[in-house]
């Protein structure tokens, strides 16, 4: 059993269509929270990032029916990043010459106490 169902039934004018698709495209565009007006009604809804969508068409019999389905999971989802963004990396060293002839010799704090004790009596 469903948690719920609403369903409308009813003519429209082509204006009156398109300013409940516009007002759903509006609610999708923003995300999250969107309340829509449906005829003397609203209705509140949370849209996800993420949706999964048909578009069905069938001619016959005189008439043409049109579906647009959008369904998503109203389970939370995960506070991640977006799929597509890349793992970050770990910044990089620059390559100092000072640091190259300390990785060529061994450390600065081994040569500079070598001339320490070479300057000793």
């Amino acid at each position: 059993m469903k948690d719920l169902k609403f369903e409308q039934k009813r003519s429209l004018s082509r204006q009156e269509a398109a300013d409940q698709l516009t007002a759903l495209a509006d609610a999708l565009r923003e995300g999250g929270d969107a309340e829509l007006e449906l005829g003397p009604g609203t209705l509140g809804l949370r849209i996800p990032d993420d949706l999964h969508s048909e578009l069905e068409v069938e001619i016959g019999d005189g008439e043409i029916e049109l579906e647009i389905e959008l369904k998503w999971t109203t389970a939370p989802t995960r506070a991640t990043g977006s799929r597509t963004e890349a793992p970050a990396e770990k910044p990089k060293r620059k390559n100092t010459a000072a640091a190259a002839r300390r990785s060529a010799t061994g450390t600065g704090k081994a040569r500079s106490a070598k001339r320490t004790a070479a300057k000793s009596p």
